[in-house]
């Protein structure tokens, strides 16, 4: 009898986890949808990184302009443009400016991948539900389907209402924890022809080292 009772506990259980997956999907397709729908996207975004045990607390701001796979993004003071073809990387700090192929690494982050990089190598649970100014913000755990992921585990916050994501906390296992918080989502703006173009000649003319790998 105590058998037959745990084999019903384990199949309910069993049966809640893949509805919550399901849940968990849906949503994600609905956010990833939405991003696709729009013609370009511009986020502004708090960066913060922390672990304790190394004494590690960092904190900055950035923000990303993505049309396509072409992006452009300003972070730690350093500016990255990808035209579709090359990665430019501009430090003002070093008068420098690296110029190479974007990476084939699957394993490597890209800008142009920030809003839908849950699409793959992720499995889904449904998480805990927040009120953030007003707004309801539902959790969706990723964890790496890769075992020697560095990643322990994401927790994606998506706004209910608009689709949009609005925070993603990242936990290592190494004790890290970097936190992306999204200050103001902008889609559909007009905006220059040249915002992709990387100028080689403007920045050689005012004393940058080009490297070319």
């Amino acid at each position: 009898m105590k058998k037959f009772l745990f084999l019903i506990l384990i199949t309910i259980s069993t049966i809640a986890s893949a509805q919550n997956a399901g849940k968990a999907k849906t949503l994600l397709d609905e956010v990833y949808n939405k991003v696709k729908s729009y013609d370009n996207i511009a986020v502004d975004f708090k960066y913060t990184l922390n672990n304790a045990e190394a004494d590690i607390n960092q904190e900055t701001r950035g923000d990303v302009t993505l049309k396509g796979e072409k992006y452009v993004a300003n972070f730690f003071g350093a500016k990255q443009l990808y035209d579709g073809a090359k990665v430019y990387t501009v430090v003002p700090e070093n008068e420098e400016v690296t110029i190479e192929d974007k990476s084939d690494d699957p394993n490597a982050f890209s800008p142009s991948e920030l809003l839908t990089f849950y699409k793959q190598g992720q499995t889904y649970s449904w998480d805990i539900e927040q009120n953030v100014q007003g707004r309801k913000i539902q959790f969706i755990k990723l964890t790496p389907i890769d075992t020697n992921s560095e990643i322990e585990s994401q927790l994606l916050g998506i706004d209910v209402e608009t689709k949009h994501i609005q925070k993603l906390i990242m936990t290592g296992k190494n004790g890290t924890k970097t936190t992306i918080t999204v200050n103001s989502f902008k889609t559909n703006l007009p905006l220059s022809e040249t915002l992709f173009t990387f100028d080689e000649g403007k920045y050689e003319a005012d004393g940058y080292y080009i490297i070319k790998n």
